[in-house]
């Protein structure tokens, strides 16, 4: 258990049974409560509770015009949010439970106040598959927004002590549930209009969509209707360089496969996203090894070349929020 001068006593639990119950009944009274999904760690409370939104909104110092999304058990809850096209339909039913999060219209179900929603129209619902994540949703009557259990702009969190090392202090409680396995968020497809858009690369990989959709549409980049989307985002606080060809003085390296780029021996730090050179554990390493390197107390990351396809543009995409500028 810890806490900061002020704020509150934070306890890390392991997610047992009764650990769940818990942070069932934490939610239920407004708090907040981290827990492990497929993806990265939530930070969760209910969705319907204008002043607990509030408090997570403070808690990861997050700009209120950034929508979160709500988190439920299966399709029918989901309905029950929102309006769904039949094309979104036929993609929620192919992958959730996972790592997608569809935008459609709201429906005039209350169940997600307009602050969780930043006051738009439109809502963004996911269906995550890990068994805590589900297990907490179940004994609960309510959706669960929980974007990641980080101070806003950080390095995602990837295991409980990642969630303790930003938000110690500020939130109730943290279901410890080991490491999360995929490493990298949702992605978010938009059905609100009249055709697909993706709003931001991740779990799932874009193509595997488009196969049953067709071409997606890519959102403006100054649009901010979904989580992601803010130019600087999971930032360390080394500065990152993207495709590095050398390693400079006073660089870590965060490498990929087999290559390496020139002045490898100059890194004071060396980790490698996958040394096989598969996009599937480099997701997964992603966040913990940005944290790792940043530690080091590095001026910058020099990231080496990271192919494209599949789930190489959300990793991609996640590095070029954080070499933005903040």
């Amino acid at each position: 258990m810890s806490s900061d001068k002020a704020g509150k006593q934070t306890r890390i639990a392991r997610a047992d049974a009764a650990a769940i119950e818990d942070a069932a009944a934490v939610l239920r009274a407004g708090g907040l409560a981290a827990f492990p999904t497929e993806t990265v760690y939530g930070l969760g409370t209910r969705a319907d509770d204008p002043r607990a939104v509030a408090s997570l909104y403070a808690a990861k110092g997050r700009p209120s015009f950034n929508p979160l999304i709500a988190h439920v058990r299966n399709l029918d809850a989901a309905k029950r949010l929102g309006n769904f096209s039949k094309a979104a339909l036929v993609i929620a039913e192919k992958f959730w439970p996972g790592p997608l999060t569809l935008v459609v219209k709201v429906s005039g179900n209350e169940s997600v106040c307009e602050l969780a929603r930043a006051g738009l129209d439109t809502i963004a619902i996911r269906v995550p598959s890990h068994e805590i994540a589900q297990a907490l949703l179940t004994r609960v009557d309510f959706p669960i927004v929980a974007p990641s259990a980080n101070r806003s702009g950080h390095v995602s969190p990837t295991t409980a002590q990642h969630v303790a090392e930003d938000l110690s202090g500020k939130i109730d409680l943290i279901l410890d549930g080991g490491a999360s396995k995929g490493g990298i968020e949702s992605t978010i497809v938009d059905f609100s209009g009249d055709v697909p858009r993706l709003l931001r690369s991740g779990g799932i990989a874009r193509v595997a969509i488009e196969k049953i959709t067709g071409p997606l549409l890519h959102a403006d980049k100054s649009e901010i209707s979904a989580p992601g989307m803010m130019a600087s985002h999971y930032a360390p606080n080394a500065k990152i360089r993207l495709d590095a060809k050398e390693v400079r003085e006073n660089e870590a390296l965060l490498a990929f496969g087999a290559s390496r780029p020139e002045g490898t021996d100059r890194a004071r730090e060396i980790l490698n996203l996958s040394e096989r050179g598969d996009l599937t554990e480099a997701a997964s390493n992603l966040y913990a090894y940005l944290r790792a390197l940043d530690a080091s107390g590095v001026e910058a990351i020099a990231v080496a070349s990271i192919p494209r396809e599949g789930l190489g543009e959300a990793i991609l995409d996640r590095l070029q929020r954080a070499a933005a500028p903040k």
